[in-house]
């Protein structure tokens, strides 16, 4: 080890917005348990593109020992990034965020009882459609209330999104990534400025693509012209809520 400039992470001021991950161009950082983390040192050249994207400053060039920069390793890191994002492609659906990867998640309970269990609990869905592109200022359930703006996984992957999220408010899902984000935009902005809703409740995965949504939200209620609160919560792909 030499000691040399190396990024350094304060995880009391990160809020995994994954910002920094899309600006580092060695793929040295991801965000692991809604955190970012720098994966390998050796990925890191210590040049700080990552910190001027970070919005609560939780980034910082220090000087320590460290395994030093390999290049090529950088370079069998990307390759191989670009491999399971051709695997992806291949497979018909194309996903560039660090949330791409394959995971095996260990469920709860299963069978008989987890199924009769939940027969017996009423969906909590207020309003139809749900889809961003189908929903329109003119539908009255909107009018005077709370809305839900979900990322599409968010319901498969944490357990109790009705009961959590889903009770007492209308609904909005789509995918920040994978969708035509100009047509969210001029759709939602025209939603806050004519629907008559109250406030916004934001849900989105940990992954770095998916907080998107929020500031696909934040622009429409800046374009809007109307001053109302908008409120954001975080899942990690095991269904944690993060934070709230």
């Amino acid at each position: 080890m030499t000691k040399r400039k190396i990024i350094e992470i304060d995880e009391e001021k990160c809020t995994g917005c994954g910002a920094c991950v899309t600006k580092c161009a060695e793929g040295a950082l991801q965000i692991i348990d809604g955190k970012a983390k720098v994966v390998n040192e050796v990925f890191c050249d210590g040049l700080g593109a990552c910190i001027g994207e970070c919005p609560e400053g939780a980034l910082r060039i220090v000087e320590r020992d460290a395994e030093g920069f390999d290049e090529g390793a950088v370079k069998r890191h990307l390759a191989g990034d670009e491999r399971e994002h051709a695997e992806v492609r291949d497979g018909g659906a194309e996903c560039g965020c660090a949330g791409h990867a394959p995971v095996e998640l260990k469920a709860g309970r299963t069978g008989k009882a987890a199924t009769a269990s939940h027969q017996r609990l009423p969906p909590e869905l207020v309003n139809w459609p749900v889809q961003w592109r189908l929903v329109s200022p003119s539908m009255p359930f909107f009018r005077g209330k709370e809305v839900l703006i979900a990322a599409d996984c968010v319901p498969f992957a944490m357990r109790d999104f009705h009961g959590k999220f889903l009770v007492g408010r209308p609904v909005i899902v789509g995918c920040p990534k994978l969708d035509e984000q100009k047509t969210y935009l001029d759709k939602l902005t025209q939603i806050v400025r004519e629907s008559g809703l109250e406030s916004i409740q934001i849900v989105h995965m940990e992954v770095p693509c998916c907080f998107g949504l929020v500031k696909l939200v934040d622009e429409a209620v800046r374009r809007s012209g109307r001053k109302i609160p908008v409120k954001t919560a975080v899942v990690s792909i095991k269904g944690e809520l993060l934070r709230e």
